[in-house]
């Protein structure tokens, strides 16, 4: 039998090489699950670096469809050394690892990824001590026309000016790399969206953003605080933006206007190609990611089928295969925990 003073010795050991393994080749998301604190993991703690991917789910719903699960799989495989974020209104509040390993455990098909972090999203918390906070103090949730849109436009501004990072909607299935840290994304030319922008913490646009998300608020008009918001700041205080001339990007003023095949390189009203039967899947040798316009789906309600042929099921089996097997094998994404 092993003496208690060698095992203990050996695991001390272990774990010492473990930490010297994720200082020097992961500096950027060191896991603090690999310390064993039972002390609360707040965003805080693993956004520090201002380099993270950040998802938001503004309704109360846990059990997400597996585009969502996709897209949060393909951010994690793209950027392995840097945390992934998910925003949930529906996870209860996280007080130790022991709740944190609960939100984690209930989703399998991104339990293998040590970079994605789940957390509550707390709206009176999160816009506290922003031009946001006096808004939401006052506006009606119940009688707003696009709210669960309306404060995700609101929360992800937030998430970006306080921590910094890469903000993506749960509809964008992520190719390779993107490098760069200060940026809108055009979505048609001459007009930015607001599916993805990237900025470091506390930046002064995304400031800007925010004043006028307040000054100029009307929940009646798709897009007054999304896309048309951030064009109004963009042609009053940067530049107005000029046509692309091909794929190149553009700068505008300091910020840097990335070329609309860097993120929607099938325009939104070609949304239904991701459902059409493909042969081979396009390279996207220009693109970062791909936005799926899964607001245009609405109605007919598509979603990948196992078998289909589709554009969209050959994304899901290269760039979320572990999400793909799952619904191929109909086995669940998501396991509710219960006490």
């Amino acid at each position: 039998m092993v003496p208690k003073t060698q095992f203990f010795a050996f695991l001390l050991c272990v774990l010492a090489i473990g930490f010297l393994y994720k200082i020097t080749f992961k500096e950027n998301t060191f896991n603090l699950r690999t310390l064993f604190f039972p002390a609360k993991i707040t965003p805080e703690d693993i956004l520090y670096a201002g380099n993270g991917i950040m998802f938001v789910e503004t309704t109360d719903r846990m059990d997400p469809p597996h585009l969502v699960l996709c897209s949060i799989e393909s951010a994690a495989r793209v950027y392995p050394d840097r945390p992934v974020a998910f925003f949930m209104k529906g996870l209860t509040d996280i007080n130790s690892k022991e709740d944190e390993d609960k939100a984690r455990m209930s989703y399998p098909t991104l339990l293998p990824y040590d970079n994605i972090y789940f957390f509550p999203l707390r709206m009176n918390k999160l816009l506290n001590n922003t031009p946001l906070m006096p808004w939401y103090q006052k506006v009606n949730p119940n009688t707003e026309m696009y709210w669960n849109h309306v404060s995700s436009d609101a929360c992800r501004l937030a998430l970006i000016y306080k921590y910094g990072g890469l903000y993506m909607d749960t509809d964008i299935i992520t190719f390779r790399p993107c490098p760069e840290k200060n940026f809108l994304a055009a979505e048609v030319s001459q007009m930015t969206g607001s599916a993805v922008l990237a900025f470091t913490p506390h930046h002064t646009i995304v400031w800007q953003f925010m004043e006028d998300f307040v000054n100029g608020y009307d929940g009646t008009v798709w897009g007054q605080q999304g896309p048309l918001l951030y064009n109004r700041i963009l042609n009053k205080f940067y530049c107005k933006v000029p046509p692309f001339k091909g794929q190149e990007d553009i700068m505008c003023g300091t910020i840097l206007f990335l070329n609309i095949e860097r993120f929607f390189p099938v325009p939104g009203m070609q949304w239904k190609k991701f459902f059409e039967v493909c042969e081979k899947l396009p390279t996207f040798i220009n693109s970062y990611a791909l936005h799926l316009f899964n607001y245009a789906n609405k109605n007919d309600r598509k979603v990948m089928v196992p078998g289909s042929k589709t554009m969209v099921e050959l994304l899901y089996k290269q760039y979320c295969p572990i999400t793909y097997q799952a619904v191929l094998e109909n086995k669940p994404t998501y396991l509710k925990y219960v006490p």
